[in-house]
């Protein structure tokens, strides 16, 4: 099977389930540990002027939502607080490479989707979802266009000012209208745009999943799908506002993926927001259900973990790739 990506502490959340380390899909042996974003490689998106933005703290602070951080030193705020963000930012734009190469692959953090090239907010100070796109573009061959498929509760407005005048990038975004951000300019950006009504459940939301997913992929036919599965869309989550089941989560999930593999199209999928204790579990189950359909591909003989030439290989091609990542 192809490879999660997971922060230390984004591994460590999914880790309380269990769920997926019993059934031998998560194994340390199976997992490509994320290397953290360097300065050099934000810059391929990222103003100077905003990284240097992010060194007061009481920038970082208003980013990410948290006041106290306003009140601590900034290389704290940089070892505690963005230095997490850079690692799960670089496993987004890791996954995408192994993607690429083997059809799919899982960034279990990630989703930054708020932040673009020149702003931060939402908890977004990273603009993963760019990076990972523009490197893609750059940097692997035969990779030129990129439907992004954007399903937490909320708008992207991040990656839809991004990309506001490629046309290279497709996006379909489904969300809660009534929310933040309410990006109105950032909505042009949208070429399938579901906005949806407080409480909205499981029948109609999958319909309108399912309906749009394929419409998006008959309409624009792309090299990759980055698809943001927000697990905010859980009924009870404080911020998301809509009354979306596990099961249907797990469902959504499922359709993003029938939908893209179907095409031979490889899927980078990243998590996102989500801000309740069972969004771990329901992660891990989404996850197992992928597998159990053969929507993760092969699953790979156990002497193929890691040490073998062939994983080893395939990590070190994206290590590489990574740690040469500025198109400067």
């Amino acid at each position: 099977m192809n490879e999660l990506f997971l922060s230390p502490q984004e591994k460590q959340k999914l880790a309380k389930t269990n769920v997926v380390a019993e059934e031998k899909l998560i194994a340390d042996d199976l997992i490509v540990q994320a290397r953290e974003a360097t300065d050099e490689d934000l810059l391929v998106v990222h103003t100077r002027r905003y990284l240097n933005k992010l060194k007061w703290s009481f920038v970082v602070a208003t980013i990410t939502e948290i006041p106290p951080v306003a009140f601590l030193p900034n290389f704290i705020v940089q070892r505690k607080v963005l230095k997490p963000l850079r690692t799960q930012t670089g496993g987004t734009i890791m996954a995408g490479k192994l993607a690429v190469d083997r059809g799919w692959a899982i960034n279990v953090g990630g989703g930054f989707h708020h932040c673009s090239s020149d702003k931060g907010g939402g908890f977004c100070a990273y603009a993963d979802i760019t990076l990972a796109i523009k490197f893609l573009f750059e940097r692997v061959q035969g990779v030129s266009r990129a439907t992004i498929i954007d399903l937490d509760a909320h708008q992207g407005n991040g990656h839809e000012r991004d990309f506001m005048d490629d046309p290279r990038v497709y996006i379909m975004d489904a969300y809660n209208r009534y929310i933040y951000p309410g990006d109105g300019f950032a909505k042009r950006a949208i070429k399938r745009k579901v906005e949806l009504e407080w409480g909205t459940e499981d029948t109609e939301y999958l319909q309108k999943v399912h309906t749009h997913v394929e419409g998006a992929l008959n309409e624009f036919k792309p090299d990759i799908v980055v698809y943001n599965a927000g697990t905010d869309i859980l009924d009870g989550d404080p911020l998301g506002g809509l009354a979306i089941s596990p099961q249907g989560i797990v469902k959504r999930d499922e359709v993003v993926f029938r939908a893209a593999r179907s095409r031979g199209v490889p899927v980078l999928m990243v998590t996102s927001g989500g801000y309740q204790k069972r969004t771990a579990r329901i992660i891990a189950d989404s996850i197992l259900n992928l597998h159990s359909l053969g929507l993760l591909g092969r699953e790979r003989p156990a002497a193929c973990a890691l040490g073998s030439p062939s994983l080893d290989h395939m990590v070190r091609d994206s290590a590489r790739d990574f740690s040469n990542l500025s198109l400067q």
